[in-house]
């Protein structure tokens, strides 16, 4: 947690506690629901933290530690890439109009 940007960590446990406190509940649950969040955003944040796409279950630092033991040698991250969701995908632009306009002329 100390890797991450301490500004963004306390504008997410203030969004989280704003959140919390709009439920009613005691302060120390607010506290825990809190903590909570926070931890969930960091295993959200983290890649070594987040599940591996593979399997879904297994944390990647985990993928990186067997993966270690099987070359018999450190393996580290050097970089990563992040795909989104769509990304790459191209869509085509149609006039909808003009395809109509097109299919009558036939």
């Amino acid at each position: 947690m100390a890797d991450l940007d301490k500004a963004e960590v306390e504008r997410e446990r203030g969004v989280l506690t704003e959140k919390a406190a709009l439920s009613g509940k005691a302060v120390d649950i607010i506290a825990k629901m809190v903590e909570g969040g926070i931890r969930k955003a960091y295993q959200e944040w983290v890649l070594l933290e987040q599940a591996f796409i593979i399997d879904g279950k297994t944390k990647v630092s985990k993928v990186v530690d067997d993966a270690a033991k099987q070359v018999g040698a450190p393996v580290r991250l050097a970089g990563y890439l992040r795909f989104a969701l769509g990304e790459g995908i191209e869509k085509k632009s149609e006039d909808f109009a003009a395809e109509v306009a097109a299919q009558l002329k036939k």
